[in-house]
């Protein structure tokens, strides 16, 4: 089972379901013999001397790793199987960074970008548009790079709030504004189209999930990010959900033949201190600027004016513990919504996360991370690269890579960990280009902040 509800450490073992042995024991050997190489080759050249690394070719710009039909089969899998996720098949990828296509541009910021997003920003055609037909796909263009979700006479919005009553009478409440008080607070939404349906329940403020199975072209989990709703790649013809029992309080699924495990028990109560918390995203958010990149950068003060509210959207906590970076984001009233990421290997929280209504996942962080490229605006992890090198072994090298490919141009991460561990990842942050600065914490001397900003490279 995936994810026990009580508070126990999760077993590798059991969170790669049907991998072959042969493969488990190869990519065992692999990461160890790509570590080894990693460390002599930082001490041969030395931190300050790396060679930046290329840029993708074209073909990889929508590149999701671990997705690999032709070689899915040629191992074996079938009957739908080869159309997972088989991280062990696919191989540990290209060694160069991501590029954006050459028509992205940066999305609009929430909520203007949940109704409109720029067309090159997805490999998407008019044409796939167009001849959809289903309610939640009914959207017109406005212009030839837009792409909006709603039209002015409000006709496709009406059918999704009428579309959410009827849901909302079938279960015995007179309308969608009553699911709240009905103890619907997370919501599960399976084939989610073009996410339609997730806004208008997030307009009711209910967290909505979006998942669905991987797509060359046209990616439902690909667009609903870009709108900043929550979604991730998962499919389910091999595979249990990647969530514990009882996780959500609904779930939606559209002409989709599940069947769901009742058995399991929520955790109910747990402790934080949230007043940490608080004072960490104060902390956090003032960085947030360029100006720390500078020449003369300095840490700003309370005279320089803060980042803007809704300046970010997509956040992952990589390593959220008991999800109280999210808690501070919702106090704070910022416009943001958090994947919450429990690695595998580390105190399984994930139970009192979801419990709390929040969006979060098991993952191994020795492998991608089921997304699209370009689909998150900052990446925090606290203490996740010591758990890295202490426990897992994983190739911190591919791990920067991976964060780069999911994080959008000009997007931020916030990295906390010992100094040591900080200075040991410069040389890599280097090489992926990104600006980066090191920020001493008060608080604790032996604990450091690394910030960094990812540029907007292009290739013609």
């Amino acid at each position: 089972m995936l994810g026990s509800p009580s508070l126990n450490t999760v077993d590798p073992a059991t969170s790669n379901f049907l991998v072959p042995n042969i493969y488990k024991s190869y990519r065992k050997l692999r990461e160890q013999a790509a570590n080894e190489i990693l460390e002599i080759r930082s001490l041969s050249l030395g931190g300050s001397h790396l060679r930046e690394l290329d840029l993708c070719g074209k073909e990889r710009e929508n590149y999701v790793p671990c997705y690999n039909v032709t070689g899915n089969l040629l191992v074996g899998f079938h009957d739908g199987e080869e159309f997972d996720r088989h991280c062990e098949v696919d191989g540990s990828g290209p060694h160069c960074l991501v590029r954006p296509p050459k028509d992205y541009k940066i999305p609009l910021r929430w909520p203007a970008g949940r109704d409109v997003i720029w067309s090159g920003n997805m490999k998407i055609t008019k044409d796939q548009f167009l001849s959809s037909g289903s309610m939640t796909k009914r959207i017109m263009l406005l212009e030839e790079n837009q792409i909006a979700f709603h039209s002015e006479d409000g006709v496709n919005f009406d059918s999704v709030k009428d579309y959410s009553r009827q849901i909302a009478e079938m279960i015995g409440l007179g309308s969608d504004s009553e699911f709240l008080q009905a103890g619907v607070r997370t919501v599960l939404d399976i084939g989610c189209g073009f996410g339609s349906f997730g806004a208008h329940l997030f307009s009711l403020k209910l967290m909505t999930v979006c998942i669905a199975s991987y797509e060359v072209f046209g990616s439902q989990v690909q667009l609903a990010l870009e709108r900043g709703l929550p979604a991730m790649i998962g499919s389910f013809f091999s595979r249990q959900l990647p969530y514990p029992p009882l996780s959500f309080d609904m779930i939606h699924c559209a002409q989709c033949g599940i069947i769901w495990d009742k058995k399991g028990v929520r955790v109910e109560d747990f402790s934080e201190d949230s007043d940490v918390w608080r004072s960490a995203l104060r902390n956090y958010w003032s960085l947030l600027t360029p100006l720390i990149f500078s020449d003369h950068p300095k840490r700003p003060g309370e005279e320089d004016p803060l980042p803007p509210y809704n300046m970010i959207r997509n956040v992952m906590d990589m390593n959220s513990h008991y999800a109280g970076l999210n808690a501070a984001f919702l106090e704070a009233k910022k416009s943001v919504w958090v994947m919450n990421v429990v690695p595998i290997g580390t105190q399984n929280t994930l139970p009192l996360i979801l419990d709390r209504g929040f969006a979060g996942v098991l993952h191994n962080w020795c492998e991608p991370f089921p997304t699209y490229p370009r689909t998150y605006d900052m990446l925090h992890a606290m203490g996740l690269i010591s758990h890295l090198i202490n426990s897992e072994r994983c190739d911190l090298s591919n791990l920067f890579l991976e964060m780069d490919r999911i994080l959008r141009p000009e997007g931020w991460v916030v990295l906390r960990d010992k100094a040591a561990v900080i200075e040991k990842v410069r040389s890599i942050v280097t090489q992926i280009r990104w600006d980066a600065r090191v920020i001493e914490l008060q608080s604790d001397s032996d604990q450091r902040l690394l910030v960094c900003q990812k540029p907007f490279l292009k290739k013609l």
